[in-house]
């Protein structure tokens, strides 16, 4: 896909929900803010994306995205655009519960993008969600630097449209496209 602006991915820092290993999307539950840890690695990317001369922030409405983009925001002055197709994939029944409970429900990785778990959405949902948000931010700005904070889903789903990936080709390229906590990326 041919970008008209650039785009840097930044996945939320470590958050209450990776340290204790458990699912978290909306509502929010339990409580799931960003740690101490998560914090620092926010702090640590400033000076570095002072250097990118940030045009704009998009973050997901989530309490640990919302946290990390107001951090970055203070230090640059910037205002922030909240975005609810920004937010991490809807796990439904799993929200809330240890990862290993999510894990057990699929077979294979494939299974992600075709079964739904009950009250959530499956990688084919996100990746709708994310070609969406990109087309529209794609046609209403050019030439900008753009900022997205997002959830680990849809981060690598979003590079996996950029570089016109199959569903099977973003699963083999899965863990090249994941993003850590508190990591940044240009999207090429």
């Amino acid at each position: 896909m041919k970008l008209k602006n650039t785009y840097f991915l930044l996945r939320h820092g470590e958050a209450k929900s990776n340290k204790e290993r458990f699912v978290s999307c909306w509502p929010e539950k339990p409580y799931n803010p960003l740690t101490s840890r998560g914090r620092e690695q926010i702090e640590k990317l400033i000076p570095g994306l002072k250097k990118k001369k940030i045009d704009l922030i998009f973050s997901s409405d989530l309490l640990r995205t919302k946290q990390t983009a107001q951090i970055i925001a203070q230090k640059l002055k910037l205002r922030i655009i909240f975005d609810k197709n920004l937010r991490e994939i809807q796990l439904g029944n799993f929200n809330g519960e240890s990862e290993d409970q999510l894990n057990k429900f699929y077979k294979t990785r494939k299974q992600r993008f075709t079964k739904k778990m009950p009250g959530g959405e499956t990688y084919r949902d996100v990746r709708k969600r994310s070609e969406n948000f990109l087309k529209t931010i794609e046609k209403k700005y050019k030439d900008k630097k753009i900022l997205i904070v997002s959830h680990g889903a849809f981060l690598f789903t979003l590079q996996a449209i950029v570089k016109s990936l199959t569903e099977k080709q973003e699963i083999i390229h899965r863990k090249k496209l994941k993003l850590k906590t508190g990591e940044l990326r240009k999207v090429c």
